[in-house]
């Protein structure tokens, strides 16, 4: 059962996901920084979930030709989510949406955390947009997220300009997101799967 796909490693599986899957897209360069962060955290065992690499069905179909089972087997193997998302027209990006909604038992009673990137928002508009879309699938969204504002002018050579400010931001949100993965992960095994299917 997918409830029963938890992880048994000393740490608790980090499900990093690259939400943006265009040409050229900075996000590469935005999750390969949150990637390195993570990795020198001890707690967590990271794995980077790109959705470019993922052909899902837009129908919405259960096509077990596609690459849904091994989505499918990302997102329940999986403790805890980052999503790295950019910011499109006021919101988040379409295939982002498809992948959330194309998996509901995955998703459940795990806690999930928010690197955004933009303009003069900074993607914190799509970010809102996604607490709501998550709530819905039974998941707990951490407050404090790492926020980059005109993000092409924030980096160089792949690190931020401002390593210690923005470190420490992803820091606290991986504690954070530590804490609510262990409660979470525990309450899981003990959880009605009557109420995650209602």
């Amino acid at each position: 059962m997918l409830l029963e796909k938890i992880s048994t490693g000393s740490g608790l599986r980090l499900g990093i996901i690259l939400a943006s899957t265009r040409k050229g897209r900075f996000g590469e360069t935005v999750a390969k920084w949150f990637e390195d962060i993570s990795k020198q955290d001890y707690r967590f065992e990271t794995d980077l979930i790109d959705l470019s690499e993922f052909s899902l069905p837009w129908d919405m179909s259960k096509n077990m030709d596609s690459d849904l089972p091994l989505f499918s087997d990302r997102i329940a193997e999986a403790d805890a989510f980052v999503v790295i998302t950019p910011e499109y027209n006021h919101g988040y990006p379409a295939y982002l949406k498809l992948a959330i909604d194309s998996l509901h038992e995955e998703w459940n009673a795990k806690p999930l955390g928010f690197v955004s990137y933009g303009g003069s928002s900074g993607g914190l508009r799509a970010v809102e947009q996604l607490r709501n879309v998550f709530a819905e699938l039974r998941m707990t969204t951490i407050r404090d997220c790492v926020s980059f504002h005109w993000a092409h002018a924030r980096f160089h050579n792949g690190r931020p300009t401002e390593e210690f400010r923005y470190s420490s931001s992803a820091e606290k949100l991986l504690n954070e997101l530590y804490w609510w993965g262990n409660v979470l992960k525990q309450a899981r095994m003990n959880f009605p799967r009557s109420v995650l299917r209602s």
